[in-house]
């Protein structure tokens, strides 16, 4: 699917994501490959330059679920760097690195291509064993955290997966933070607080 690289885009192309997905069957990569997407796009505007013509490729096949987001640029190659927990920017390649299972760059005379590709079916990196969404949901957080702020959570490049140091601690950490994020812009916290537990309570998901 054609489009220009702007911000306003990325919000259609999770869309189209979403929708492609659970036309498939894949509704538990929706998530993953959504975010992928919105990085890799965000990418072209940041690197290359808003109004910059792409495209977006989606494919199945041998077990995986591909994602190509093609750009004309063949000099601005998306690098994975270690970013600091200050820096505004870089963190981008790294929070594709953690949710795909691999990733790379295509560069073509005219145009190159940024790819990250999934396992399909049942997944141990995506999927919780008792298939709760709200447990999925939970992990695929932790997932993008660990890529945001260490030590709590770290990205291990070897197996591909992340490895936590303190399961609770992790969760804490990143409560912590949504919550100073939301008492920041206004929030009541502590009613945010009671009705999280509420639902907790109540099992909803």
């Amino acid at each position: 699917m054609a489009f220009t690289a702007h911000p306003e885009e990325v919000a259609r192309l999770r869309r189209v994501v979403r929708l492609r997905l659970t036309a498939w069957g894949q509704d538990d990569l929706v998530d993953a490959a959504q975010l992928c997407v919105s990085e890799l796009v965000s990418n072209i505007v940041t690197h290359v330059g808003a109004g910059t013509p792409a495209s977006l490729a989606l494919s199945t096949g041998g077990g995986r679920l591909r994602v190509e987001v093609h750009d004309p640029d063949t000099r601005a190659l998306p690098t994975l760097v270690d970013a600091e927990l200050d820096a505004e920017g870089g963190r981008g390649m790294a929070l594709v690195a953690a949710l795909a299972d691999r990733w790379g760059v295509q560069v073509y005379d005219d145009h190159k291509v940024t790819w990250c590709e999934f396992a399909v079916g049942a997944s141990t990196a995506t999927k919780a064993p008792d298939g709760e969404p709200s447990v999925e949901r939970a992990d695929a957080l932790l997932d993008v955290y660990a890529t945001l702020k260490p030590p709590a959570c770290s990205y291990d490049r070897e197996s591909g997966r992340v490895r936590r140091r303190g399961e609770e601690e992790s969760v804490i950490e990143m409560v912590t933070d949504l919550l100073h994020r939301l008492r920041a812009h206004g929030g009541d916290v502590d009613r945010v607080l009671d009705c999280a537990q509420s639902r907790l309570e109540a099992g909803r998901r």
